[in-house]
């Protein structure tokens, strides 16, 4: 859908559209309560601040609707479809799936959630080099950068939904 669209749109039919960008509820009811957005660049701007100031425990929610690096995401929907699309370049060598694998549980038991990377346009070995690298960061560090890669991947799917 176009921008006109956007801003014309009923909100319980964008709703679900920008809960697969981010499944977090204020951050939803912040973008559809911008409406109307003059332009592409107002609707980032709105929704950019609205990831930043998300809370720790809307990051958890949004992360749980991520798959793990290198599974792939089951079912029909847009989610679902786009993070089959974004984690594109994992490709299907064995040897790097049972590596990320591995450092998805790593990951997991170090930190106590799936490890996030906005993977579009990343190769699986690039995808495993910063999952290893991510693992040496301490709880803060970590913290932030799952909130960076979290917004990056909501904008980049918020741009999907008005092209």
């Amino acid at each position: 859908m176009d921008l006109q669209e956007f801003n014309a749109a009923p909100g319980d039919r964008l709703r679900p559209l920008l809960a697969a960008c981010c499944d977090v509820r204020r951050w939803v009811d912040a973008v559809l309560a911008g409406r109307p957005y003059g332009d592409a660049a107002e609707l980032t701007q709105t929704a950019d601040k609205a990831l930043r100031d998300l809370e720790a425990t809307e990051v958890d929610r949004a992360l749980a609707a991520h798959p793990r690096i290198g599974a792939r995401a089951e079912g029909a929907g847009t989610e679902a479809s786009w993070s089959r699309n974004e984690q594109s370049g994992v490709g299907d060598d064995p040897e790097v799936r049972a590596a990320l694998a591995a450092g998805n549980r790593e990951y997991e038991d170090r930190f106590g959630r799936v490890f996030l990377i906005c993977a579009t346009g990343l190769s699986a070995q690039e995808m495993l080099a910063s999952l290893q690298h991510r693992l040496t960061n301490d709880e803060t560090t970590e913290a932030a950068v799952v909130q960076e890669e979290l917004r990056k991947i909501a904008l980049l799917r918020l741009a999907k939904v008005v092209a």
